[in-house]
């Protein structure tokens, strides 16, 4: 393979983003001029959606590119602390996954943030393709305390538990810049998963520091205290980091041959913006399902801005297309890779409730 068919790959996930939360998507209340940007400069997807209304199903399908529910993890709405113990809770060391794949085709590979996909000591990103992982193991952590689900402490270092003092978007985006500067220096080509956590709540902010400190080590209080102008707070920290990551990425000798993906895991929360559609996380409507995505490759993909989404083009949600498409680029060296079976429903077993593609 040449280097042309080996570019380096930039995959941005951010938690519980609403389709109309960037300036580019149609968000008033406050700017995101590093996505805007990244938009400008490539594609915006106007019809991408996930495999699911929340975090653990759609990351199933981007670790594996395929749907969620072939294996046990992507049928728990979420994977929570309490499920940790439950037999096949985990993406299987031995299931092939896309950090694994692009890390035999000689990818240096590593995630900074959110796992999601199975608890230590059985499960890690380690054992599923990745070489470094600095973040979080499960499903959210305080920014400022960073304790997770259930209390207990969730910031990692590879696979073991770390102290950090900062707010956790500044100390994952800070984390990513510094490792594009060093793994654009390596003649091997690099594959970086920035999943933040950013927009989940607990709703923190520098603004309201203190009170978030207090909210994030009372269970009952956890998901409250939020409010627009705290939640825009949040997203313009996350669009300054993501811009911190792309001026690292820009200032590389192969920064134009550097694949960037950013999109969201599902659709948004009770802050976010997801008009003109119905529905938020945990909804199979339009708000649940239909995320932001953004496409930036220079070398390769001329600016056009919009377009429709590569679900709606292809006919399977965005993750996964994202994930078998990317593979099939690197591992074929650009052959033509089979088209997926189409998906024909979004399958919901909370509520069991199903909706047709």
């Amino acid at each position: 393979m040449t280097t042309a068919t080996r570019p380096n790959i930039l995959f941005i996930v951010v938690d519980d983003c609403g389709y109309a939360d960037l300036g580019c998507t149609g968000q008033t209340d406050y700017a995101t001029p590093a996505l805007d940007r990244l938009a400008s400069e490539g594609v915006r997807f106007t019809q991408a959606y996930a495999n699911a209304p929340l975090c653990t199903n759609t990351r199933v399908g981007l670790m594996t590119g395929r749907y969620q529910y072939r294996l046990p993890i992507g049928l728990v709405e979420p994977l929570r602390w309490s499920d940790r113990e439950a037999p096949e809770m985990g993406i299987p060391a031995s299931h092939p996954t896309l950090p694994g794949l692009l890390r035999g085709a000689g990818y240096r590979t590593a995630l900074i943030g959110k796992w999601h996909l199975g608890y230590l000591p059985r499960y890690s990103p380690l054992k599923s393709g990745y070489d470094e992982f600095f973040g979080i193991m499960g499903g959210f952590t305080g920014y400022y305390t960073h304790r997770g689900d259930a209390g207990e402490h969730d910031l990692y270092e590879g696979e073991t538990p770390v102290e950090r003092q900062g707010y956790v978007t500044d100390l994952l985006s800070d984390r990513g810049a510094a490792w594009v500067e060093v793994a654009s220096a390596s003649p091997e080509p690099y594959f970086l998963s920035l999943h933040y956590t950013a927009p989940h709540w607990p709703w923190s902010a520098p603004s309201v520091e203190a009170a978030a400190r207090q909210r994030e080590l009372d269970r009952a209080e956890i998901t409250e205290g939020g409010s627009t102008r705290i939640y825009g707070e949040m997203m313009q920290i996350l669009d300054a980091g993501i811009g911190r990551v792309l001026d690292a990425v820009r200032r590389a000798p192969a920064g134009r041959d550097t694949f960037v993906i950013f999109t969201s895991d599902n659709g948004g929360e009770r802050f976010s913006k997801i008009w003109p559609f119905v529905g938020r996380k945990f909804d199979l409507l339009e708000g649940g399902l239909r995320v932001p995505q953004l496409c930036w490759w220079p070398g390769r993909i001329p600016a056009r801005w919009p377009m429709p989404g590569v679900s709606k083009r292809i006919g399977e949600p965005a993750p996964a297309v994202i994930c078998r498409a990317t593979v099939s680029g690197v591992i074929s060296a650009g052959r033509p890779w089979s088209r997926p079976r189409p998906v024909s429903a979004w399958s919901w077993n909370e509520a069991s409730r199903t909706i047709s593609a």
